[in-house]
């Protein structure tokens, strides 16, 4: 269908009394010349016009281009938002054959419009650029967004077109949505999309086949991130955009390694919120759309318009402001406009900060004398340390007037019990109440987005804690030390447990691991040894170095399939763990992984393991069987040692040494075979392997390591092949068993005290390879008779074991030549 030109549809618009079927009162708005406001794109024209009735203003719609399906697509949309109660969109409704055209185009003279709510405002490109001088708007124009976006997210539709061209800012700064060409809505599930959307707003690897309620979740990231990104640092948006387009286009979607933007969001990776938005971002990369996360965390925080107004005013003292300060009868010092408190006097003990302070600077009341403090409901910033080492204040009221407390305010202050913060209040700095070891209660308000490192450390009184849904980041040892803390629940908002967050929270029983957690950091939960169970969600992907060391109750964990890493030590001292499920995913082992689990009975292996580290099984004293599959290259030193109940094991082919002190301890080792490919056994491998009866040394072997199999009391025989060089010292070290021993031709080393203390050995044969025997190396072999040594080579050994003279049998006298 052909339909008019836009000079056709002017002219129809003039004389729209006539020419509507049943939009008879509408009336086009004229600009000073006399012609209709109007707009037009690629597919049709819109003009502002007025009810003359009621005075209420529209948008029309006429179409210049057909579009298969237009008509059954807006009946759906508008159906499907009739009863949608939200700012972000306007009511429409579709008219067939409504507008009478006189036109050239085609025979016919009756047309559709579209009728639309008429939106006052800017696109949101162009407030953008007007607005880049004023930081407050731009914080502002990020949060309405998030606003916007939190509730897009899980509405069952999407306006599938998102642009700055399509988002209009009001007057008052509040957002609408525009255009909705491109819009789905439930009752277009299975059909294709009608258009794709601007390529610099949507994901790159979109077709007309991703057509459904998740198709905004791409654009709606790549928006808020670009706003947040220009608040902080406004002349990225100069940098990087062009019209109709913020910072990211097209180029950077498809190929995010070389992506100049993503490079230069990097420096500003300290802000929390950003870095949030950067994740979300990348995993909408992905996955093309974000169902697995809560759309929560999109929300940012409002920004506060008292704290730009008075950002200027430092939380710093220096040397001037002292100079110049004003002097209170207390002796409390303030700066000359009275807005900042700089320095309270040593002895104060009660203190009310004077009204119309906004500021109480860093340190103000350090290590001071102070019983209680009244603040004023004029301040809206207590600086970093302020009240720190207040060891005397007891209860503290901070007013609804107070946006920021810095890093440390109240740290160590030792007597205070309990603390309101006030719901202006949006995050928890560093280090904010670390010492407080009285503090037993404390409401953190739902305005609260993220709490810093080491922000309650130490707080050993406090009993429990309401982390609100709000909060999306929990700092490095946020709760650590806090002793008395029994359970906690992590909100669904928080995608990250960071390091130590809660290590030595000894009396942690439960804790709550929402599912979008994909980490769980470095000693996340170290110490917490009345912790018996945890459930670990399947969207976690990492378990770092210590995660749940020394969690000693601990008796059974469920690690998902979706992990592939477990870090060092990351459930040693697990005593009363006695079964647990490695993943398939997992390539390594680490170093101390499962130390001193003492009741871990047996543990499966999967096949992708390609190491087993240091210690990683030492001192599982209850582990009676273990499956090493043919995946492992490498086995750390000690990483069995202590295994007191493993009776035997297999290790594979593909394992080339066998490393330090790997079998030590290992009690009920009675039989053990080492494959052809070992090249070496290294110091302590087998040493107080005391029931260990017989071993095969294969000929790859080339050296036998200091105190390799020492103290294996139950040894009775040992064959050394052919390939070893050299036999460490104290190697046989007290064998009491060992009768009979082949020292084969290629060993020329043989170590200090190698056979000292093996009673049972009775004779040996020394080849003539051998250059150097160590200090005592057949010391306390009681029972040994002779020493067998190739003829014409006695003065040689007589030099090499100057004790054993008399024992020295040439091989010529001893074969009877």
């Amino acid at each position: 269908m052909n339909y008019p030109l836009i000079s056709e549809y002017i002219e129809a618009i003039r004389a729209a009394e006539d020419n509507f079927e049943e939009l008879t009162n509408l009336r086009p708005v004229l600009t000073d010349d006399g012609q209709p406001v109007m707009t037009s794109g690629n597919f049709a024209v819109v003009f502002k016009m007025e009810d003359i009735e009621t005075g209420k203003f529209y948008a029309l719609k006429c179409f210049t281009k057909e579009q298969e399906g237009r008509e059954e697509a807006y009946l759906q949309i508008s159906d499907a938002l009739k009863d949608v109660d939200s700012p972000y969109f306007v009511s429409l409704r579709y008219l067939d054959k409504e507008l009478f055209v006189d036109t050239e185009q085609t025979a016919e003279t009756e047309f559709p419009v579209l009728l639309m709510d008429w939106v006052e405002g800017k696109t949101l490109d162009k407030y953008l650029r007007e607005n880049l001088d004023d930081k407050y708007a731009l914080e502002m124009l990020a949060y309405r967004f998030s606003q916007l976006a939190q509730w897009l997210i899980p509405q069952p539709f999407a306006h599938g077109d998102l642009k700055p061209d399509n988002i209009l800012v009001h007057e008052d700064g509040t957002l609408v949505l525009v255009d909705y060409d491109g819009m789905y809505v439930p009752a277009m599930r299975g059909q294709k999309a009608r258009e794709l959307g601007s390529p610099d707003f949507r994901h790159p690897q979109r077709t007309e086949n991703d057509f459904d309620e998740h198709i905004d979740d791409f654009p709606l990231i790549s928006i808020l991130l670009s706003l947040k990104a220009i608040s902080l640092l406004p002349e990225l948006l100069e940098q990087y955009g062009a019209k109709d387009r913020l910072i990211f286009s097209e180029k950077d979607y498809r190929n995010l390694s070389e992506s100049r933007v993503l490079e230069a969001l990097r420096p500003l990776m300290q802000d929390l919120e950003l870095t949030s938005l950067y994740s979300l971002f990348i995993l909408a990369i992905s996955q093309n759309n974000l169902s697995l996360v809560s759309s929560r965390l999109f929300n940012l925080s409002r920004p506060n318009r008292i704290q730009f107004e008075d950002e200027n005013l430092s939380t710093e003292v220096t040397i001037e402001d002292l100079a110049c300060a004003w002097t209170d009868e207390y002796g409390a010092k303030y700066s000359e406009d009275r807005k900042r408190l700089l320095q309270a006097p040593e002895k104060l003990t009660n203190y009310s900060i004077r009204k119309g302070t906004l500021v109480i600077c860093q340190s103000a009341f350090y290590r001071k004398d102070l019983i209680s403090i009244y603040i004023s409901d004029s301040v809206t910033r207590i600086g970093d340390g302020a009240f720190s080492g207040c060891k005397s204040l007891t209860s503290i009221h901070i007013p609804g007037s107070v946006t920021s407390i810095g890093d440390g305010a109240f740290s160590h202050c030792e007597s205070l019990t309990s603390i309101q913060i006030p719901d202006s209040v949006t995050s928890i700095g560093d280090r904010v109440f670390s010492g407080c070891k009285s503090l037993i209660s404390i409401h953190i308000p739902n305005s609260v987005t993220i709490i810093g490192d080491k922000a309650f450390t130490g707080c050993k009184s406090l009993t429990y804690i309401h982390i609100p849904d709000n909060v999306t980041s929990i700092g490095d040892e946020a709760f650590s030390d806090c002793t008395s803390l029994t359970s906690i629940h992590i909100p669904d908002n928080v995608t990250s447990i960071e390091t130590c967050v809660f290590c030595w929270c000894a009396s942690l029983i439960s804790v709550h691991i929402p599912d979008g957690v994909t980490s769980i950091g470095d000693e996340a939960f170290s110490g917490c040894k009345s912790l018996a169970s945890i459930h670990i969600p399947n969207s976690v992907t990492s378990i770092g170095d210590e995660a749940f060391s020394g969690c000693k109750s601990l008796a059974s964990i469920h690690i998902p399939n979706s992990v592939t890493s477990i870090g060092d030590g990351g459930f040693s001292d697990c005593a009363s763990l006695t079964s647990i499920h490695i993943p398939d995913k997992v390539a390594n082992i680490g170093n101390r992984t499962f130390e001193s689990c003492t009741s871990l009975t047996s543990i499966h292996i999967p096949d992708n393991v390609a190491s087993i580290g240091n210690r990683a099984f030492s001192g599982c004293k209850s582990l009676a069987s273990i499956h090493i599959p043919n995946s492992i290259t490498s086995i750390g030193w000690c990483a069995f040692s202590g295994c007191a109940s493993l009776t035997s094991i297999h290790i594979p082919g593909s394992v080339t040494s066998i490393g330090d002190g790997t079998f030590k301890s290992c009690t009920s080792l009675t039989s053990i075979h080492i494959p052809d490919n070992v090249a070496s056994i290294g110091n302590e491998a087998f040493s107080y392997c005391t029931s260990l009866t017989s071993i095969h040394i294969p000929d790859s072997v080339t050296s036998i390591e200091d105190r390799a199999f020492s103290l294996c009391i139950s040894l009775t025989t040992f064959h050394i092949p052919g390939s070893v060089t050299c036999i460490g010292d104290c190697a046989f070290w007290h064998c009491y068993s060992l009768a009979t021993i082949h020292i084969p031709d290629s060993v020329t080393n043989i170590g200090v005290w190698a056979f000292d203390g093996c009673t049972s050995l009775t004779s040996i044969h020394i080849p003539y390879s051998v250059t150097s025997i160590g200090f005592s190396a057949f010391r306390r072999c009681e029972s040994l008779t002779s020493i067998i040594i190739p003829i014409g080579t006695r003065k040689k050994f007589e030099e090499l074991l100057p004790d054993y003279k008399d024992k020295l049998v040439e091989q010529k006298r001893q074969i009877g030549q």
